[in-house]
């Protein structure tokens, strides 16, 4: 099963991570953590760009709690690297 993220609407690391969690204990096995960006001004406005290393730390983490595959990264986005992902 795989889930993805967007990260910069003002959650906190520990809500990021407890989402991973909860991902991981439902099954999920594949995540992919992106930047919110604004499309439109008629869409929510970015509370805050996430620093790579915030990102590094989010991949990580979920590595540790046994995810098979894992992109986190500001450009990353649900269908990022999907088909090497399949292939594991």
């Amino acid at each position: 099963m795989k889930s993805g993220l967007m990260v910069g609407l003002g959650e906190t690391q520990k809500e990021v991570e407890a989402v991973l969690w909860d991902l991981k204990e439902a099954g999920c096995d594949v995540v992919t953590i992106g930047q919110y960006l604004r499309p439109t001004a008629w869409h929510l406005p970015v509370v805050a760009y996430v620093p790579p290393e915030v990102f590094a730390h989010y991949r990580e983490y979920a590595l540790r709690l046994g995810f098979r595959g894992v992109a986190s990264g500001p450009f990353v986005r649900s269908s990022y690297r999907a088909e090497e992902f399949v292939k594991g």
